[in-house]
């Protein structure tokens, strides 16, 4: 896990440290100890898994992306048999592990995509307008040039927020007419000739819309609330849960995840056979966020937020999407979706 996650304006260019946000929280909800395993569903460059392996425990670190994988072989010799890397989607953790004593999640993008060019996160530097964590699969580009404009606003408004949706939807629709999009800067700067840029403004025109693509093309929020369901199904009773965040779609979920699951019922007085629903966790502790002294040393954590919660002895539930909210987005057909 890594200083860059998130949407944090902050975060589209520039080399920055990978620096585990919210490090000590996160050792402190996940308490790991010799002889747990732990699952570390976003491995990126090593931070959390480095930390839960310094404390005795064996790690199954998770990443679909390729470079990230590749890049943690040498913690995995190290490890000495108490670490095994493997490149999926983190949605699919219960397919990984049977049982586990936690679970650690740190949802967005990292800062070393977001610090290659070629990876095409960043409207900060050139580069293809790929966008892709897994290196494979529907990009950005396929996106941009062949979506059709209302799709394009759902999904800049939903995802990216952004109140200029529906015009950089139309411009979009038009410029790509006379030439496809390829390069991240020649989508950042027509957003930003076309909207402008008012001199009270913090963050660059395109930054919300980059943000938005990048979350659709990785399906983030959908593998997001498939995560919570894996990890309520491989977690033992007293296993923890401890999922970082770095936007409010992103909190959104976790939250309304634990809520539901942290809520019993009992079954209906009119229909005898009807079973109470049994609470799966226990909620531990609020909304845990960065110190100052944090934020100075990695502005990149500023938006971050830790949510936690101790799994009981109840069976798992079915994992029902409607709990999220989450709003209809255009189809797409994704390799490997279960």
């Amino acid at each position: 896990m890594m200083a860059g996650r998130g949407d944090d304006p902050h975060a589209v260019g520039g080399l920055a440290r990978h620096i585990p946000v919210l490090l000590a929280e996160v050792l402190e909800a996940l308490t790991p100890k010799p002889g747990e395993t732990i699952v570390d569903g976003t491995f990126g460059a090593g931070g959390y898994t480095a930390a839960i392996l310094g404390r005795g425990a064996s790690v199954v670190a998770i990443d679909r992306d390729p470079d990230a994988i590749a890049a943690g072989r040498a913690l995995e010799e190290q490890a000495a048999g108490r670490l095994r890397l493997v490149q999926a989607p983190f949605s699919t953790l219960d397919e990984q592990v049977e049982s586990a004593d936690g679970v650690v999640l740190d949802i967005g993008v990292s800062s070393m995509q977001l610090d290659q060019a070629e990876r095409g996160f960043s409207f900060r530097a050139d580069g293809p307008l790929d966008m892709r964590m897994a290196q494979a699969g529907l990009s950005a580009a396929d996106v941009v040039n062949t979506f059709k404009a209302g799709d394009l606003a759902r999904i800049f408004g939903f995802l990216g927020e952004e109140r200029h949706a529906g015009r950089i939807a139309r411009m979009i629709e038009s410029r790509r007419e006379k030439r496809p999009f390829e390069r991240t800067l020649e989508l950042a700067d027509a957003i930003a000739t076309h909207i402008g840029r008012a001199p009270k403004d913090k963050i660059h025109p395109a930054t919300r819309v980059f943000q938005a693509l990048r979350i659709f093309v990785n399906d983030e929020l959908g593998e997001l609330a498939r995560a919570l369901f894996a990890a309520e199904r491989v977690l033992k009773p007293g296993g923890r849960l401890a999922v970082v965040t770095f936007h409010s779609l992103e909190d959104r979920i976790v939250k309304r995840f634990i809520a539901d699951r942290a809520d019993a019922a009992a079954g209906s007085r009119h229909l005898l056979d009807a079973p109470a629903r049994l609470a799966t966790f226990r909620k531990s502790g609020g909304g845990v966020t960065p110190g100052e002294a944090e934020i100075e040393a990695n502005p990149r954590a500023r938006s971050a937020r830790l949510r936690a919660a101790i799994r009981t002895d109840a069976p798992a539930r079915a994992g029902d999407f409607s709990i999220f909210g989450l709003p209809k987005l255009p189809a797409v057909e994704r390799p490997g979706e279960r």
